[in-house]
């Protein structure tokens, strides 16, 4: 689980979400009257983002992780069109990484994060960190794991399913690492539900396709 108040943060900020799309009062409700109201979710089945033209047609809207840039992170990689990055200042840590960067959907349409954690430089071994940082999220099951390489680096993707006990619901969830010589990193993506989730897959595909060590 997060350490400290940062579990709490993070689930907080998923009820505050919910609630503001039940009542119509989001500020995604506000700008498209497709998620006024709460859809129920699909069916979360496991299964991982896969290289078709479904899942890799985002737009780039411009690069992070460069020095300059929104935030400076281990890796370069692009963003989806209209998200919009910022730098965390106080950052959390779930397992052995803490949370450097989020990169909000709301701007293109839809209510989820890109999240980038980073650890510490060390031998860390790519599928150990994914596997603590998944470890640390209660709810987790069904997950399937798989390698990836992109622009000669390497890395590890999981899929799997997050089961809520507060929100009563089950959904998909994403995440990729890579080890660096300034420490691993993983790449996260979540959603307020299922259907979010795979509407935000192609920035989710963008980013790791187009990954780069700094």
């Amino acid at each position: 689980m997060l350490v400290g108040a940062g579990n709490t943060w993070l689930r907080m900020a998923h009820v505050a979400l919910l609630a503001g799309v039940l009542t119509g009062c989001s500020e995604a409700a506000e700008g498209d009257g497709s998620k006024a109201s709460a859809r129920p979710s699909a069916t979360a089945e496991t299964s991982g983002p896969k290289d078709t033209a479904a899942t890799t047609a985002a737009t780039s809207g411009g690069t992070v992780g460069a020095a300059g840039s929104a935030c400076e992170l281990p890796v370069t990689f692009d963003i989806a069109k209209s998200w919009k990055a910022e730098a965390v200042e106080a950052p959390l840590r779930q397992g052995p990484v803490s949370l450097a960067c989020e990169i909000d959907a709301k701007p293109a349409g839809n209510i989820g994060f890109l999240r980038v954690w980073a650890g510490t430089s060390g031998d860390a071994d790519t599928r150990a960190v994914l596997e603590a940082f998944v470890a640390a999220e209660d709810g987790v099951t069904k997950e399937k794991y798989r390698t990836f390489t992109s622009g000669g680096v390497s890395g590890v993707e999981v899929a799997y399913l997050y089961s809520s006990e507060l929100l009563e619901e089950t959904k998909k969830e994403s995440a990729f690492a890579v080890t660096t010589a300034d420490g691993p990193v993983v790449v996260h993506l979540g959603g307020l539900d299922t259907e979010e989730h795979e509407e935000m897959l192609p920035a989710y595909m963008l980013a790791r396709r187009t990954l780069r060590t700094a």
